[in-house]
């Protein structure tokens, strides 16, 4: 499993639930604490206000599924799917993933800050006004995604490829071009000058 920031455990679960499907329900409102869920099937589940925190899910299906305005904090995602799934100001914050997918998953708005998403490969996936700061994507292959508007600040950009991203309006200060790989990436002139500045050139009019 990957590691999470700074060697940090995941926090414990004090129950297990088997192989439930909750294909198609509607979850709103509810709330789910330290349960560890394995092949929980959650395709076209739709939530809003749904809380999950410190659970662990292994395994489970979230296709197509919808939340918004919902907190998946401190969890821990291992070899789930997220095909199509839409998250709408939802907050994440200190959830790790591990060899999960990602496929045209759509995330806008909320806090992912402290998430955890190292070698995520996230090509498809689009991510609009997130906050992703002092997120981990060492590593992560982020080629042709979209990541407009996104807070980058303090994240862990070391050997992402960002090539063919776009990346308009997104903060970019921690991103050092020559520890990742930004070919083809669109951003905006004052993302262009903050890039050529953590390059060391002296830009001057």
């Amino acid at each position: 499993m990957a590691n999470r920031k700074f060697g940090a455990e995941a926090p414990p679960t004090t129950s297990r639930r088997y192989s439930e499907d909750w294909y198609g329900q509607d979850l709103a409102e509810q709330l789910f604490s330290a349960v560890e869920f394995i092949d929980l099937d959650l395709t076209e589940v739709t939530g809003t206000g749904v809380v999950f925190e410190d659970c662990t899910f292994r395994r489970a299906k979230f296709n197509a599924a919808t939340f918004k305005d919902c907190a998946f904090t401190n969890c821990t995602f291992v070899g789930c799917n997220f095909f199509d799934a839409s998250l709408e100001r939802c907050k994440l914050v200190g959830s790790m993933f591990d060899s999960c997918s990602f496929d045209i998953m759509k995330v806008k708005g909320g806090n992912w800050s402290f998430v955890g998403l190292p070698g995520a490969k996230l090509s498809s996936a689009s991510f609009e006004n997130v906050r992703l700061s002092e997120a981990d994507l060492t590593g992560a292959d982020c080629s042709g995604a979209t990541f407009r508007e996104v807070d980058f600040s303090s994240a862990w950009l070391s050997r992402v490829d960002f090539s063919r991203a776009d990346l308009r309006g997104s903060i970019v200060t921690s991103l050092d071009p020559a520890e990742a790989e930004i070919h083809g990436a669109i951003v905006d002139l004052q993302q262009a000058v903050v890039l050529a500045g953590n390059l060391g050139l002296d830009i001057r009019a």
